[in-house]
């Protein structure tokens, strides 16, 4: 039976080689400070929509690293309603949405037990994941039996994990918490590694465990940011490499307490998350470019939302139907509205490759 690193002797007394971290850390931290610095010439309106763009990206892709997904058109309105960004009318989603806005709009609050709790519950409002009722907002119990990571059929099921047994919570994470609100001598992005690593590796709630990990080392990474605006998603990322993110939790969970590894594969991962930082800048100035440069001229409201909706990022190919369907108008009205960008020099035909006509927008436009 394998030992886990919560039942070494000396846990959670983690060491790392700082030597080893020393070239990476500090070309991350370089590279997060030259983000911070161009974005804060962008002004206060690109401010914000770099933020909407880099938190939408968070709470969408740290929820389909669970295998939850969601609409991310429903997830950017519960975002911009919050954040006072005029973005039209969509349906909200809102309980991960509270969760990420208050771990990074309020970064420099305490964290607590009752904010934990709150979160969960903002995670679970019906007090069921999925059909399954569990406790929400509050410790698992020992009600819920052992704790583990499994895969594989039932009968051939492989343990990966076994978290540490429910009496042991209240003690584990008044230990977390202390040492998360506490002044250590940590740079505070090796901090936010070593967080998300401890509290997933409590995993102190029933459900839910890795979105609030990954809330909480954004918590940290604002911190060492001393800022509320969020311009990368460490989430977007991980979830592009999502089994290399369980394999080294895995291996560092059934390691030594020595976790120079998983810290140079944070480090490493968010490196990576600010390549990706870069596309979100380049779609926000390229909009903004657009906008400007169409100032004196006037579109209706289907033909502004249409637009906003390529800039962001249209699923598929656009189409007459999904126009219509989209602002909810005749096929008439649609086709009049997209001929009228095509022919403004807003929207191009795409070349044939199916039964219906399609259209992009123009990238010199």
């Amino acid at each position: 039976m394998a030992t886990y690193i919560h039942e070494l002797k000396d846990w959670p007394k983690f060491t790392w080689n700082s030597s080893k971290l020393a070239q990476k850390l500090g070309a991350v931290r370089n590279r997060q400070g030259r983000l911070t610095g161009c974005m804060e010439e962008l002004g206060v309106r690109l401010r914000a929509e770099a933020n909407l763009e880099a938190l939408t990206e968070e709470v969408t892709k740290s929820s389909e690293i669970e295998g939850e997904v969601l609409s991310r058109d429903q997830v950017r309105s519960s975002l911009a309603r919050r954040l006072g960004v005029d973005i039209g009318a969509l349906t909200p989603v809102e309980g991960i949405v509270e969760m990420m806005l208050d771990a990074t709009g309020r970064y420099d609050a305490p964290l607590t037990s009752d904010r934990l709790f709150g979160w969960h519950a903002a995670l679970f409002p019906t007090g069921r994941s999925g059909m399954t009722k569990i406790a929400v907002g509050n410790w698992r119990t020992e009600d819920t039996g052992p704790m583990q990571v499994v895969s594989g059929p039932i009968g051939l099921e492989r343990v990966h994990y076994e978290a540490p047994k429910a009496g042991l919570l209240p003690d584990e994470m008044k230990a977390f918490i202390g040492w998360f609100n506490g002044t250590q001598d940590i740079d505070p992005v090796i901090k936010a590694a070593m967080a998300h690593l401890w509290f997933v590796t409590i995993h102190p709630f029933e459900d839910g465990n890795g979105r609030i990990a990954r809330a909480i080392s954004d918590m940290a990474l604002a911190r060492s940011e001393n800022s509320s605006q969020r311009f990368y998603s460490m989430s977007a990322q991980i979830r592009q490499e999502r089994n290399a993110y369980y394999d080294i939790l895995d291996a560092t969970q059934k390691g030594d307490l020595d976790i120079t590894v998983w810290l140079e594969w944070f480090l490493d991962c968010l490196d990576r998350a600010f390549d990706r930082a870069d596309t979100i800048l380049a779609s926000v100035l390229r909009k903004a470019h657009f906008w400007k440069k169409q100032a004196n001229q006037k579109f209706n409201d289907r033909q502004r939302a249409m637009i906003e909706r390529l800039f962001e990022g249209f699923e598929g190919k656009l189409t007459s139907s999904k126009w219509a369907q989209l602002t909810k108008s005749s096929q008439d009205t649609a086709l009049r509205d997209i001929d009228d960008l095509v022919a403004r020099g807003v929207l191009a035909k795409d070349a044939a490759g199916g039964r219906s006509t399609s259209y992009s927008l123009i990238d010199e436009a």
